[in-house]
């Protein structure tokens, strides 16, 4: 499966959050939505980028986004990385990777010789109306919160300068 197409409405679906509470992606509309996909929880990667997000969370609002992350853990996992790192927004829990496959973040992977399926790090940011404005393939677990929040400044004063 490839992955979504920048200019196209992202596939609705819904998965349990981190307390076991069934979210919708339609739910979220009239925000944007930082969707962004991960491994796992509690790795050195997937901390990193969690914590750069949960650092620019109130920048990123004021922009009138969301943050929502997405990987195959379950909720019982999430509540540990959330309550270990103080990740002030929602993990969504999408054990059988159907969500991911969907969005073609669920792919080969090759480590170390050794070939296996699973989650290749990937946001996608939404609009308000759940389309997609930008797709970073193979995020950078580093830049990637920051990235994220460059490109939500720069639509904004491109719209103020309307």
């Amino acid at each position: 499966m490839a992955y979504l197409a920048e200019n196209t409405v992202a596939p609705d679906f819904t998965l349990q959050n981190q307390d076991g509470q069934a979210v919708t992606l339609s739910s979220l509309r009239g925000r944007k939505v930082v969707l962004y996909f991960y491994p796992r929880d509690n790795t050195p990667g997937c901390t990193k980028q969690a914590c750069g997000f949960a650092a620019l969370k109130e920048q990123l609002e004021a922009l009138n986004a969301v943050i929502v992350g997405i990987s195959t853990d379950n909720p019982t996992s999430h509540q540990k990385f959330i309550a270990k790192y103080n990740l002030p927004f929602m993990l969504l829990c999408d054990e059988d990777h159907q969500v991911q496959e969907l969005y073609g973040v669920w792919q080969q992977k090759n480590m170390y010789g050794k070939i296996s399926m699973g989650t290749v790090r990937t946001t996608y940011v939404l609009d308000e109306e759940g389309r997609i404005i930008k797709l970073y393939k193979r995020a950078r677990a580093a830049t990637n919160a920051e990235d994220c929040l460059k490109l939500l400044q720069a639509l904004n004063a491109e719209a103020a300068a309307k």
